[in-house]
């Protein structure tokens, strides 16, 4: 089987790449390319940050800006309407600004190991799922909290966006920080 002939093959199992892919093409694409993500900073009137709690296998169980992965041709603010409604169940709006642009490397990891990262900053539009909220000490996957300060428990890749709580603001000016590892340059 020659190149064409496997990329022939390949794309037979993708059905509409705008819907997203097979799980299995997804991590090969994710071995050979970066993933473009958005992530969505959405504070409350107190300047508080909002997290859901992750337990997918990829990171130790802990909390997150909810984001997601661009699809093909689809825009970045496409991808943060649908991040909102399917992690939150809300609709937001936002500004076609981004307050962070992260790339993240991580050397050992051969599936899903490499990301650009969007950060926008959002607002609801319509009211969190209260059934969901954090209303005991140990989270469970899907629920939401506000927070303060960035919890320890903090997925390790988003330390990133710690700059975010305590109502700091970004800049003006947007500046690429790469994270290979544990370590920012």
């Amino acid at each position: 089987m020659n190149y064409n002939e496997a990329i022939e093959l390949l794309e037979s199992y993708i059905k509409d790449p705008k819907q997203g892919l097979p799980e299995e093409v997804f991590y090969f694409i994710s071995r050979i390319t970066p993933m473009v993500n958005v992530d969505l900073l959405i504070k409350n009137d107190e300047g508080e940050v909002l997290l859901t709690w992750r337990e997918d296998g990829r990171f130790s169980p802990s909390w997150h800006i909810p984001g997601g992965i661009i699809r093909y041709q689809e825009t970045a603010a496409q991808r943060i309407e649908q991040v909102a409604l399917n992690e939150l169940g809300v609709k937001v709006e936002f500004e076609n600004k981004v307050l962070a642009m992260n790339e993240i490397i991580i050397p050992h990891r051969k599936v899903r190991g490499h990301f650009i990262s969007l950060l926008f900053e959002c607002r609801l539009k319509t009211n969190l799922d209260e059934s969901l909220k954090l209303n005991s000490n140990i989270a469970k996957p899907g629920q939401w909290s506000w927070f303060k300060t960035a919890p320890e428990n903090l997925i390790t890749v988003h330390g990133m966006y710690k700059s975010f709580f305590n109502d700091q603001r970004a800049t003006d000016s947007l500046t690429l920080k790469t994270q290979i590892g544990a370590t920012t340059y």
